[in-house]
């Protein structure tokens, strides 16, 4: 683009008629005047098109279609608050009421345990769909749902935990914020970042914990381990085994969360649709009710029959 300050006249080839070669000469004075004033005018337009475009505020992500950071925080903020909604939901059809009953060591409580599991089933289905569907097109509405069936589902288990432990769930979301605070304040310092040695060393973790969690489950249902967590209630030196692997389990879910944070970054940085921007929340979602369901069981865990 050539420079603004050569628009002016004195810089331009002149008609030899327009320029005054003798005081007085009228013609010669009102065609230099007029070219003046109207170079003039385009430099004063000029000006005010850049001052504009520079006062006018950035484009957002609406504006240009494209992932931005804080597109991708109030998607997840939505989810989230849908999640806290159905997990109310959740906790007063769990409880049949708004409080808990007080539990009988001997009886238990009465309490329905089809938001627990309803949630769980229609979370992990719609889970698997989205993960596996997602790099052909980005539903938005599954994503919702999904968060609606983690509403109940946690509503629900955290009633059935709270009336057996009475304060764990704010024992338990009281760890989780911390931990994600914690987890996101080192990531946007720079002092954690995902590499792909700690990547490989994350997923041979979670298979492993993945194994062990189907082998706990099979043997609860057979009976073959009657202990209210199965194998995570076995005493290794005399702490129980859940202990050990919740803290590792934790510091998975942490690293997690900073896969989910590095990818959106990168999602922002390589210009992705905002469209993007959804399963950058839903991954937070996944990794933030993992992480709360085993601190609320390392709790449970930790205070035993108290």
């Amino acid at each position: 683009m050539s420079n603004f300050a050569f628009n002016n006249p004195a810089f331009q080839q002149q008609d030899p008629r327009n320029v005054a070669t003798y005081p007085g000469a009228p013609q010669g004075a009102q065609g230099a005047q007029a070219a003046s004033f109207q170079h003039g005018t385009m430099d004063a337009a000029a000006n005010a098109q850049l001052e504009g475009m520079y006062a006018a505020p950035p484009a957002g992500a609406i504006e240009t279609d494209r992932m931005s950071v804080e597109d991708t925080v109030w998607k997840t903020a939505g989810l989230f608050a849908i999640l806290l909604v159905t997990a109310a939901v959740g906790w007063v059809w769990t409880l049949g009421g708004l409080s808990a009953p007080e539990y009988n060591p001997y009886g238990g409580a009465a309490v329905n345990m089809l938001p627990w599991i309803v949630g769980a089933l229609g979370g992990f289905v719609l889970a698997m769909v989205i993960s596996f569907t997602s790099r052909k097109k980005v539903r938005p509405a599954l994503i919702f749902a999904y968060a609606a069936f983690e509403g109940l589902f946690i509503g629900g288990i955290s009633a059935f935990f709270e009336v057996r432990w009475p304060g764990i769930v704010t024992q338990a979301t009281l760890a989780t914020v911390a931990v994600v605070g914690v987890t996101l304040a080192l990531f946007a310092s720079g002092k954690i970042r995902a590499s792909k040695k700690a990547t490989k060393v994350f997923m041979i973790a979670m298979i492993g914990y993945l194994v062990f969690s189907l082998l706990n489950l099979v043997l609860m249902w057979t009976g073959v381990n009657q202990n209210a967590f199965g194998l995570f209630s076995q005493p290794v030196f005399g702490i129980p085994l859940g202990l050990i692997i919740g803290v590792l389990v934790v510091i998975m879910a942490a690293y997690s969360l900073v896969l989910d944070f590095d990818q959106i970054q990168q999602g922002v940085r390589n210009g992705a649709p905002r469209k993007y921007g959804w399963l950058g929340a839903f991954g937070i979602m996944v990794t933030v009710v993992w992480l709360y369901v085993e601190i609320l069981r390392i709790i449970a865990i930790a205070r035993g029959n108290n």
